[in-house]
């Protein structure tokens, strides 16, 4: 039955299956961290955080529903018929098979499974057949797409709410040390908002945002919803309030990690961290309950990725594979991946995050603003390729050190620290962003001018 709008019941079940994909493991590792980096100066961090790891994944999702694209290609091909195929496919297999996915299951195993284990356990058999068990029940859940608001949304998101929940209280009512009262580290004694920024890329979640905004639009579709117009409103309605718990989360979470440092060391990564204040409040039982906690938040996020992937590429190659083969696939692969271990998983994904960052925020904006200077394709054009042109030296940057030395470009990330604004706080893609919108404008204006006198 058509309608123009959703119920209260349908936008908040729908904004909770927007949550459930988004919020994965690394959303749970990276504000711990945080928070015990920034320590006092937790204020400034979380905003830089929920800026990048909230606002930005808002906006993904909000412009694929603003102009009314039916997913990320249809919108990137503003920018050319072939760069909309090309940037798709990229985005799609960083967040999907070739990081994002087998991400999950490496992190669930890491931090929730091994400490259970102890050394007597061959590490890698078991990486192995909890990746597999893991990805069984991942592409159970999406081989059925129609449901995944029920899988998601009704089931696996009031569990994974519940067992974060006991974690989450246990340490804010019996905290290590005041949060103000607890020494940052050296790289968060300044300039804390702008550090936090890139700690917020690193959920991947800001792509994911343009990922997830075609499976958000098909469930509102399914509730009855078809005008364009009414469809765009409601994404961006859910889209906020899933935004919203996502910071409410986040903000705890800094919370409990600047508190932790009253009775621990600033951690390697949030994973160690969670584990330690885990078993410290919760003892045995604690380390259970992470386990349940991070495989939950895992399993959630892999089941939208596989469902947005496999559903993105039967729509780009038609008649070549369909969806069940696609997803099979996919999961597949990133149980391989998933094989390879976090840490290098984490090592190769860095850079790549750093290369396709700018260039999709630059989209997101672009989209979101459209309206001011009509679409024109030059304005897309020439704003992508001068944040293409800087975000390589990120890329270049993120590299690791043997690898830059190896291909020399050790040079040209030295070029664009002395010559490029604002490249050591991970931002100097701006200014080339800028330069490229201005040019674009001036094409658009000299195009009108012609017409004008034609």
């Amino acid at each position: 039955m058509k309608q123009t709008h959703l119920s209260l019941k349908q936008r908040l079940l729908v904004a909770a299956t927007l949550f459930g994909m988004f919020f994965g493991a690394g959303n749970l590792i990276f504000p711990v961290h945080l928070g015990q980096l920034a320590g006092r100066n937790l204020i400034p961090a979380t905003i830089g955080f929920i800026l990048t790891a909230v606002g930005i994944p808002i906006l993904g999702v909000a412009a694929i529903g603003n102009t009314h694209s039916d997913g990320l290609q249809a919108l990137a091909s503003k920018v050319g018929r072939r760069y909309g195929c090309f940037f798709t496919c990229l985005l799609y297999l960083t967040i999907g098979p070739c990081f994002a996915i087998p991400r999950c299951a490496t992190t669930s195993f890491t931090t929730g499974i091994a400490p259970m284990l102890g050394d007597a356990v061959n590490g890698r058999m078991a990486l192995f057949l909890f990746s597999a068990v893991f990805f069984a029940l991942a592409l159970l859940f999406s081989l059925r797409p129609g449901n995944i608001t029920l899988w998601i949304g009704k089931i696996i998101n009031p569990l994974f709410l519940f067992f974060l929940g006991i974690l989450i209280v246990s340490a804010l009512l019996r905290p290590g040390a005041p949060a103000f009262a607890t020494i940052p580290d050296a790289s968060y004694q300044s300039g804390a908002l702008f550090q936090a920024l890139s700690e917020g890329y690193g959920t991947m979640d800001a792509i994911a945002g343009l990922a997830f905004g075609i499976v958000v639009i098909n469930v509102i579709r399914q509730m009855g919803v078809q005008d364009d117009e009414n469809i765009a409103r409601e994404v961006l309605h859910s889209g906020i309030l899933a935004g919203l718990l996502m910071a409410f989360i986040y903000i705890l979470t800094i919370l409990m990690g600047a508190q932790s440092l009253g009775l621990f060391a600033a951690s390697e990564n949030g994973g160690i961290a969670l584990a330690q204040i885990s078993s410290h409040y919760l003892g045995r039982a604690g380390i259970l309950i992470l386990a349940v906690t991070i495989t939950f938040a895992c399993l959630k996020t892999s089941i939208g990725l596989v469902t947005s992937c496999a559903e993105t590429f039967e729509k780009m190659f038609p008649n070549r594979l369909a969806y069940t083969t696609w997803a099979v696939l996919f999961t597949a692969f990133s149980f391989l991946i998933s094989n390879a271990g976090l840490s290098t998983i984490i090592r190769y994904s860095v850079p790549v995050l750093m290369l396709i960052y700018p260039p999709a925020i630059a989209l997101m904006l672009l989209a979101l603003f459209g309206k001011h200077f009509n679409h024109d394709r030059k304005v897309y054009f020439w704003v992508t390729v001068c944040t293409w042109s800087a975000s390589l030296f990120d890329f270049f940057k993120a590299l690791p050190e043997e690898l830059q030395i190896l291909f020399h470009l050790d040079a040209a990330v030295e070029l664009a620290e002395k010559f490029l604004p604002f490249f050591s706080l991970n931002l100097g893609w701006i200014l080339p962003a800028v330069l490229g919108l201005i040019i674009g404008l001036l094409f658009q204006k000299r195009k009108k001018t012609l017409q004008a006198f034609a």
